[in-house]
């Protein structure tokens, strides 16, 4: 039974850190001199991309099958996703002996296909469409009796991401503002809510190619209509009916980036950080540098959110 969102609080995301404190990592938090200066403000990368498979999704995942009793689990859980939550799900899952099935968009990278397998899932692809992804679950929940556990529009979901800014502040002193990646929106409303009560003012990072929250917000209703193109795989998803009213209410503002600024802060990332970071984690970087104006002389934390990179296929040529 979920709380009424009304009722959806940090309390929730206070629970869920503690529910999933045994099975997730407290991902480090690292700085830059070189990349203060370039900022012209104070930078602190919450690593995600260290986090149990690959990604923050991984305390969404956990909270979610955390909570299911052992009969919603006898059947296992299933979900759609582009990489990241399948294989979070799929080892989240795991570690209740729990079968999962993911449905997963046929042109999804390959490093994140092989991650969900590793973990024991059984892949089911489709159409790289929403449309596609949810009608090929709705089939596989029919078809096996498993238990739809949602990539972001989710309140366990939400909470368990939102367990990323409880420990920002405790990592932190002082946070000023926080930089948060937005596709479908669980991280950064989880954020919002684990915020709740700081001085932190909290933006959300979106691509030029995939901007429904920034429309979303701009209209005051959430949009729907959508036909992303951006490198970050990661957010291609539309902002989720849970999500978009905490966003609404509390975001700071949502800021846009190109493809071509992702990958320049990508580059960056990889060479001063010495990490390896998705294009959809450097997202945040990106809108620092383009808005350095907002962030001036701040204490900033960016949420650097996965690292399952196909190394295969890195972007950095395409710097100009």
């Amino acid at each position: 039974m979920f709380l009424a969102l009304a009722m959806f609080d940090i309390n929730d995301v206070r629970e869920a850190q503690r529910r999933i404190a045994p099975y997730v990592h407290r991902t480090p938090v690292l700085q830059s001199k070189l990349l203060d200066e370039l900022a012209g403000a104070q930078l602190f990368f919450k690593c995600e991309n260290f986090q149990k498979a690959g990604a923050f999704k991984a305390r969404g995942a956990t909270n979610a099958v955390q909570l299911l009793s052992p009969e919603g689990l006898s059947r296992g859980v299933a979900t759609h996703s582009s990489g990241n939550h399948g294989a979070a799900l799929a080892w989240a899952a795991s570690a209740r002996d729990a079968t999962a099935y993911i449905v997963v968009p046929n042109n999804a990278k390959q490093v994140k296909k092989d991650a969900i397998s590793a973990y024991g899932a059984e892949i089911i692809e489709c159409e790289p469409t929403l449309q596609a992804r949810e009608s090929r679950l709705q089939q596989t929940v029919k078809e096996t009796g498993a238990t739809f556990v949602p990539p972001y529009d989710d309140e366990r979901v939400i909470a368990g991401q939102g367990t990323t800014a409880l420990e920002m502040l405790d990592q932190v002193e002082s946070l000023d503002a926080a930089l948060v990646p937005v596709g479908g929106g669980g991280l950064l409303a989880g954020c919002l809510l684990g915020f709740y009560g700081s001085n932190v003012e909290t933006y959300g990072v979106e691509p030029e190619g995939a901007d429904d929250a920034y429309r979303s917000m701009a209209s005051g209703k959430r949009i729907k209509a959508h036909s992303p193109e951006t490198i970050c795989d990661g957010l291609l998803t539309t902002l989720g009916e849970c999500n978009f009213p905490i966003i609404r209410d509390r975001v700071a503002d949502i800021l846009l980036v190109s493809d071509q600024e992702v990958i320049q802060a990508m580059y960056l990332l990889w060479t001063r950080l010495k990490i390896a970071v998705e294009p959809s984690s450097a997202i945040t970087l990106a809108g620092l540098l383009r808005h350095k104006e907002l962030f001036a002389g701040k204490r900033v934390s960016l949420v650097l959110t996965g690292g399952n990179v196909d190394l295969k296929h890195l972007p950095f040529n395409q710097i100009t």
